[in-house]
Formats: structure tokens, C-alpha cells, sequence
């Protein structure tokens, strides 16, 4: 068992959420419990900012420190942002949430002393979420690619009209819907954005994608839940340029034109969430949706 002077993680990343007056109620404290538990810590400009540590390390999103584990400070939002910025590198991920309870980010400021300490003794639950990987295809040439941690969303854009989108599965013609748009989710974004547009929550164990159309015309139009290895082919029907648009986890975002082909497949790569040993999955279910 890792003792404090020997952690089971030796480099650590701090990110933090910016402009958010509650990262300093808990920064300093957590910085001083890692660097008395001996780990290398290194810093985002956030971060760097509040303890006023600028010789220390800049965790930036360019450029591999050799964190192994990155510990945000913030939201889901924050984790996901860290995530996209060392996905591809073998690091792991660790949420501290400062609003409400999170999906991703399960660890509440008065929790830190007790579950991080345990975590760095080497208690801990590792856990792989599925990335997808977006490319989108004009005239059978790749003009864009993105990868999406929650969903990717193809969606009407500067109009209040429906948009026709052409699905594909394997190759094979599902339906052709006029809608606001279709959302494409991971088992970790079916809590998300598909939650909202009425699709089903998916164990994030599940090797699985989630079909879901936003205010379909067809109220026949419902969620689809496909294998993890399939490949989703969208066509986009309308034939009016700058009315749908392509958004990868709310923040990428890329004009479509006619006809352009987004093709939405599982990367080959996972990120690697650590939460506490006792976490549970339908526990935070509960908390977050108020179920009884």
C-alpha cells in the first residue's frame, strides 16, 4: 500500500474552473495536502493565479507534463474540458464538484481530505469511458474531425425550420426525419443532452451508442440504442446553406453544407475516470434526478 511520502500518484495536474470565486475556498487547502502527501504537483494558469505560484509547472493544454492524474476543480464541464485537453495521453481523471452534485466530477468539497487521501493510499475505482470520433465528409473529401466525450449533435442553425437528416447504420438506411436536429451520444452523455431530449440513461459500462432526434415532425420517431462498434452515417437533406450546424460535447461547432456526410464512430482509445471505492453509479442517479 502507497504510504504518504509514496502516493499511488506521483504527478498531479490541478485544473481549475475559471472565474469562479469558490476554486479559492478549496485550492489552497488541497494544494497543501497534496505537495504533505510528496506529489509533484503542477498547476493551470487558474490555478498558478490564485496560490500566486508562478514558478511552478503549467499543466497547459499544449505539450505532455507527465501527469498521471489530473484533478479538476469545478464541474462536469471542467472534467470534460481537461479530458479533451490530455485525451491520447495515459492519464486519469478525478472531479471535484463545486455546484450540485455531478455525474462525472462525484467528489464535494467536503469529502477531499478523506476520499483524496484514500485515493492516494491507493483506494480507488478505475473506470473507462468511451470516446467517439466525428469526421464529416464534402464531395468525399474530410473537411472537419472531432471527438465527443458526451454527445456529437447535428442540429438547425440560425432559422426556426426543421432540417432533414438521412441516417445510416452499417451502411444500412435507418430513416430519413425532419427534425431540430439528431443527437449521437456515449453511454456518459445519455445523462446529458439526450437525457433532455426524453432518451434512455445507459450504464457507462455499456458497449453501446444512443440515437436520439430532437423534436422529430414523426412522433413515431423514437431513441435508438445500437452496438458500440457500429458506424452511423448522417446525410444532411437540407438543401439551404448556413441551416444545420455540427456541436461535439457543446463546444465544437462547424457549419454544415448539403449533402455533407457526419459520420460518427467509437475512437480506440477510452479516458480513465478515478472515483472513491464506494462510487455508485444509480446512488448518483438518485441524487441528481431526486428519485426517491
Amino acid at each position: 500500500m502507497p504510504s504518504p511520502s509514496n502516493p499511488a500518484f506521483k504527478r498531479v495536474g490541478l485544473i481549475a474552473k475559471p472565474n469562479d470565486q469558490r476554486v479559492g475556498t478549496i485550492l489552497p487547502a488541497l494544494f497543501k495536502l497534496l505537495r504533505w502527501r510528496g506529489v509533484d504537483v503542477a498547476l493551470d494558469g487558474t490555478c498558478a493565479g490564485i496560490l500566486q505560484a508562478r514558478h511552478l509547472e503549467l499543466a497547459t493544454p499544449h505539450g505532455e507534463t507527465g501527469r498521471e492524474l489530473l484533478i479538476t476543480i469545478g464541474g462536469d464541464g471542467t472534467l470534460l474540458h481537461a479530458a479533451h485537453m490530455r485525451f491520447g495521453y495515459d492519464v486519469r481523471l478525478l472531479g471535484i464538484n463545486l455546484g450540485k452534485l455531478g455525474f462525472l466530477a462525484d467528489i464535494s468539497p467536503e469529502e477531499v481530505s478523506d476520499r483524496l487521501g484514500a485515493i492516494l493510499e491507493g483506494h480507488y475505482i478505475d473506470e473507462k469511458r468511451a470516446v467517439l470520433h466525428c469526421t464529416v465528409f464534402r464531395d468525399a473529401q474530410i473537411v472537419a474531425q472531432y471527438d465527443a466525450i458526451n454527445d456529437t449533435v447535428i442540429h438547425h442553425w440560425n432559422i426556426a425550420r426543421l432540417i432533414r437528416l438521412d441516417t445510416h447504420i452499417n451502411g444500412t438506411f435507418v430513416h430519413s426525419q425532419r427534425s431540430d436536429g439528431i443527437i449521437i451520444a456515449s453511454p456518459t452523455g445519455s445523462t446529458a443532452y439526450a437525457l433532455s431530449g426524453g432518451g434512455p440513461i445507459l450504464h457507462p459500462s455499456l458497449d453501446a451508442i444512443l440515437l436520439v432526434p430532437v423534436c422529430p415532425h414523426t412522433l413515431s420517431n423514437r431513441p435508438i440504442v445500437v452496438a458500440g462498434n457500429s458506424r452511423i452515417e448522417i446525410v444532411v437533406g437540407t438543401e439551404q446553406l448556413g441551416h444545420a450546424r455540427l456541436t461535439c460535447d457543446g463546444d465544437s461547432g462547424f457549419d454544415l453544407a448539403p449533402q455533407d456526410r457526419v459520420v460518427v464512430e467509437h475512437r480506440d482509445r477510452h479516458i480513465h475516470l478515478v472515483h472513491p471505492v464506494n462510487h455508485d453509479f444509480y446512488a448518483t442517479l438518485r441524487a441528481k434526478l431526486n428519485w426517491g
